[in-house]
């Protein structure tokens, strides 16, 4: 049975995936930054109309078209998109593979009758794609190289062993040969595959390389390419239909843990871990209640993870009873096996605990409410710190500080108090302070690269000061406007 492949090509499918979510009217370009300058790397038909192109840099895009309407390229979401296309072609073949970032590539081998032939299938493909939305070029043939050279040049069908007559009148780029052999080829007279083709192998062998001979024979079919399709993602749910209904947490607890140790073994096969976590549980009446488990940490030890749905399942209605319970990890991640040691168990036992705590008060408060300091690369105190959540942080070593640093830190407050460095009196928050000892002073001076309005007039003298009243601020004064504020306080 003779080979056939289907190559799809969706050239504007970063523009098209976001204008199938969201309404935008008028010119509409997907920009990226390249070369330290924001280009255009996709647009509408609007967009084209008006004179716009790929490539062109978003400045002079905007002088052609004021109205232009941008959003940056997310090359994440446009892969995930890719990934919902390809399992949405296995409809039509079981063997689907990835063609670049824009593409799919489908062996129709033996597959094709079942629709009503090429023709319907190609209809069909076409069809169901306009409808939701989206531009696709299509080319079908005996060998990939002539299917994507008819995808990407020339949409159409090659009859089977004719696919010379197919491609020959298209550009010699459709070979999927390098930019540089492209032009040097052009420059010689020979622009179209059947010129190529024409020439003797030998001249074309000694003047090109063995590249070139081996793109036009792969998509000539003398020459096999290998087609690769997707593997399947594997997925991780389990499932406990009981033979009598149940109804007490304890029971339910233990189904949990019939289900976990199937389901963490998969885990651990495939070297990932689990950070979300979804139970269901169907009643006999046909509710069904959700316990949804989200962790701090991924993980894949069964031990860990059971004793954190007491919570959630002790909230369960099971009403007349529960008769079916499934498992699913919602998110999973990479968990690759580390090697431990004996100075490291201790370590890994008490990260293991807090982030079990941190598990147990985010289901209830939320993951990202429960947060941590992290040393920023700064000298301004405001900026010396930033804080993030502690389920998707690490905390670093320790706080390169020259001088120690207040433990509350607040808005600088104004203080009553003469000008001499240090006053021995000052008046703050409608009370009045004796100065008993001091310590400094450290100066820190802007960042002039931040437009900050607290920091722009000038430098800071900072003193530590105790006072005779029990108190310890931390003070600074301002040489070029001679004043007092208070900004922080020691414990």
């Amino acid at each position: 049975m003779m080979k056939r492949i289907v190559s799809l090509w969706f050239p504007n499918l970063p523009s098209e995936r976001i204008l199938r979510t969201k309404h935008i009217e008028g010119p509409f370009a997907v920009i990226a930054q390249i070369k330290n300058a924001d280009r255009l790397i996709c647009l509408n038909e609007m967009a084209q109309e008006r004179g716009l192109r790929r490539g062109m840099g978003l400045a002079d895009a905007r002088s052609f078209c004021p109205q232009l309407k941008t959003e940056l390229h997310n090359a994440q979401a446009d892969q995930l998109f890719q990934d919902r296309l390809l399992r949405w072609a296995k409809r039509y073949c079981p063997w689907v593979g990835k063609d670049g970032v824009d593409g799919l590539i489908l062996d129709i081998t033996g597959s094709a009758h079942l629709l009503g032939g090429e023709v319907a299938l190609l209809s069909d493909i076409r069809m169901r794609l306009a409808r939701s939305k989206l531009t696709v070029c299509v080319g079908i043939g005996d060998t990939l190289g002539a299917a994507w050279a008819l995808a990407h040049f020339g949409q159409g069908c090659a009859d089977t062993s004719d696919t010379l007559s197919a491609i020959q009148r298209l550009p010699i780029a459709c070979l999927r040969i390098t930019t540089k052999e492209d032009t040097t080829l052009q420059r010689l007279g020979i622009k179209t595959v059947g010129q190529l083709a024409a020439l003797p192998r030998a001249t074309v062998g000694q003047r090109f390389g063995a590249s070139v001979l081996m793109r036009l024979d792969q998509a000539l079919g003398r020459q096999a390419e290998s087609i690769s399709p997707e593997a399947n993602a594997p997925t991780y749910s389990t499932r406990l239909t009981l033979p009598e209904p149940i109804g007490l947490a304890k029971d339910v607890m233990a189904g949990v843990e019939r289900l976990l140790y199937p389901l963490c073994k998969k885990l651990t096969d495939n070297m990932s871990g689990v950070r979300v976590l979804s139970l269901s549980c169907r009643r006999i009446d046909g509710g069904d209640q959700t316990v949804e488990l989200r962790l701090a940490r991924p993980l894949r030890d069964p031990t860990r993870i059971l004793p954190l749905f007491e919570r959630g399942v002790g909230e369960i209605d099971s009403g007349f009873g529960i008769d079916q319970l499934r498992l699913v990890a919602v998110q999973v991640e990479a968990l690759p096996v580390e090697q431990t040691t004996q100075a490291t168990q201790g370590k890994s036992r008490h990260d293991d605990g807090l982030h079990d705590l941190i598990t147990r008060l985010g289901n209830r408060i939320g993951l990202e409410n429960i947060q941590r300091f992290l040393p920023a690369d700064s000298h301004i105190p405001e900026r010396s710190f930033m804080i993030a959540p502690a389920a998707w942080s690490e905390p670093t070593g320790a706080w390169v500080t020259w001088n120690p640093r207040p433990i509350r830190l607040f808005q600088p407050e104004y203080v009553a108090a003469a000008t001499t460095v240090p006053p021995k009196r000052f008046k703050w928050r409608g009370m009045s302070f004796q100065i008993g000892r001091t310590t400094g002073p450290e100066r820190i001076a802007p960042e002039w690269w931040f437009d900050d309005e607290n920091w722009r007039h000038g430098v800071r003298d900072y003193w530590k000061v105790e006072t005779r009243e029990g108190h310890r601020l931390w003070m600074f004064y301002t040489p070029q406007n001679p004043s007092w504020f208070v900004h922080g306080m020691f414990a």
